[in-house]
């Protein structure tokens, strides 16, 4: 009659303890080391019987529970205390203390490990573009006007303003332009009829003018709605002013008599 065996594959003598605590359901801080030590010497003799490859450690540890078994076996040597003649049993020593924390160690890892590949798994479902080339969408930057210039060439340029300033005649005129309401006026009536009677505000003024023309040219406009000689009006808000001649109105004799400014 023939006899199979099924032997699992452990990583290392530790990794084949915890699989023999973990099936025999005992407590891993009170291990049965007469059961667990025979289970594993039954596993070394399996892996010889098979020709199986045995390393050093898995004997090592055989050695080891083989010592634990028979420290476990032998009794308790008493401790004598130093001011009185009795005795009394070390109940602390344990030979199995070691072998336990290096198995609480071991599963510690072990639970580690198993989360790392756990989490491997999952990263590896997830694909991954390769990188690509995003220079053609970067925002285009303006030349820097200024690139290469330091400190000493703004010194310089400084100074040279400064010459400049102290050479410039700062002498000059002023001139104040006198502008009437009432010339004003005049010149709207000859621009609206210039312009077919409709001319927007804007055209009233060029590109120089100045605060008092602006001010006089509402002035002027104001005047010749009061007299009912135009109508103003915006197609918008904010919109540009269009001036509209009354077309019931003639062109000349406006009554400025009152208007001396």
């Amino acid at each position: 009659m023939s006899v199979t065996y099924k032997l699992d594959t452990f990583e290392g003598p530790l990794d084949l303890l915890l699989h023999l605590i973990d099936k025999a359901e005992v407590d891993i801080y009170d291990i049965p080391i007469k059961e667990i030590t025979d289970q594993y010497m039954d596993y070394l003799a399996a892996m010889q019987e098979l020709e199986l490859e045995v390393t050093s450690e898995f004997l090592v540890m055989a050695a080891t529970l083989l010592a634990i078994k028979s420290k476990m076996l032998l009794p308790k040597p008493p401790v004598e205390l130093e001011q009185d003649d009795s005795y009394w049993m070390d109940e602390e020593f344990d030979p199995r203390d070691e072998l336990v924390a290096r198995l609480i160690e071991y599963r510690r890892i072990k639970a580690a490990a198993l989360q790392l590949r756990d989490m491997e798994m999952e990263r590896s479902l997830i694909y991954t573009r390769e990188p690509e080339d995003l220079t053609p969408y970067l925002p285009t930057e303006p030349p820097n006007p200024v690139e290469g210039l330091g400190v000493n060439d703004l010194v310089r340029a400084f100074r040279k303003a400064m010459l400049r300033m102290a050479t410039r005649n700062t002498v000059t005129k002023i001139r104040k332009d006198e502008i009437s309401v009432k010339d004003r006026m005049y010149e709207v009536v000859d621009r609206l009829k210039q312009a077919g009677g409709k001319l927007l505000f804007s055209k009233l003024l060029d590109g120089h003018a100045t605060r008092d023309s602006i001010v006089v040219t509402f002035l002027a406009l104001l005047e010749l709605m009061k007299v009912k000689r135009i109508v103003c009006y915006q197609h918008k808000l904010f919109d540009d002013i269009v001036i509209h001649a009354r077309e019931d109105e003639a062109a000349d004799g406006l009554p400025t008599d009152e208007i001396s400014y």
